[in-house]
């Protein structure tokens, strides 16, 4: 039989999540988890993404559990991981990440580590929206020095941030540095923006050890993403120009299509 797979969260990521998937395999298994009370709201979306009729779509996590998921896909924001992450792991499920920000909370980050050791489940973290770590990870084997990250998006992609509040974002008429820093206050500050940056810091050097530059970038409509890292095993210099999701330009499309890579290879023959 094949797997059963879980999803957590109902919004954009998780109905491309859905349609590639089934696109993959029309006889995937999938099962959603909103929160009490969108079940309604979820049922409408998804079914646009594919989502057979019959898959269950609840708002009770012991229902959702009970049904024995193989594979958990978070794709709800940080207090999904927080509220849900370390009970999935204890049902034994394995649990991919979207929210990859979360893992900024070094209490959050200790328990789901632990939840995973005493079940023997795993935390899987996709690469999302860049590339380039399978390098990056190696690369720390060896003598790590520097991990820098720059984002571009344009403008308005971070409207409802904190740099709405300090910058005029419809009105810039050049690129902006909105923000400038480390990877965990990048990831703690821009939730829904800065998981590119956690993600290299979980492969590199850390979340404190990672230097990040947020740019609001009018010259673009694109999610442009460049990172280098300088190791004695390596000098690497990377940028992707990422095309944003047509449901939520705060996400490049790139990031449902690893999610579903990663889901794919929990139960592949041959794993790249």
């Amino acid at each position: 039989m094949t797997p059963l797979i879980g999803i957590i969260g109902f919004g954009s990521i998780a109905q491309d999540l859905v349609s590639i998937l089934l696109e993959q395999d029309p006889a995937t298994r999938l099962q959603v988890l909103v929160r009490p009370g969108r079940e309604s709201a979820a049922r409408a979306a998804l079914a646009q993404a594919g989502l057979p009729e019959q898959a269950l779509i609840t708002g009770d996590l012991s229902a959702f559990l009970a049904t024995g998921p193989n594979i958990v896909a978070e794709c709800a924001g940080h207090g999904a991981v927080k509220d849900y992450g370390p009970l999935v792991l204890e049902a034994r499920a394995d649990l991919i990440i979207a929210s990859v920000g979360a893992m900024s909370d070094a209490t959050l980050s200790h328990a789901l580590q632990t939840a995973a050791k005493a079940s023997s489940a795993q935390v899987v973290i996709p690469s999302g929206a860049i590339g380039g770590i399978d390098i990056l990870a190696a690369a720390r084997l060896s003598s790590l020095n520097s991990v820098n990250y720059t984002g571009h998006k344009p403008p308005l992609a971070w409207s409802g941030t904190p740099a709405q509040a300090e910058f005029d974002l419809g009105a810039l008429d050049q690129p902006t540095v909105i923000f400038q820093g480390t990877a965990r206050d990048a990831a703690q500050s821009y939730p829904k923006n800065a998981n590119v940056a956690a993600t290299l810091a979980l492969a590199g050097l850390g979340m404190d050890r990672t230097t990040v530059r947020l740019i609001a970038d009018p010259t673009t409509r694109e999610n442009i993403h460049e990172f280098s890292i300088s190791s004695s095993a390596v000098e690497a210099s990377i940028r992707l120009v990422g095309q944003p999701s047509p449901r939520n330009p705060k996400t490049s499309q790139t990031t449902a299509l690893s999610i579903a890579r990663a889901v794919l290879n929990r139960n592949a023959a041959i794993v790249i």
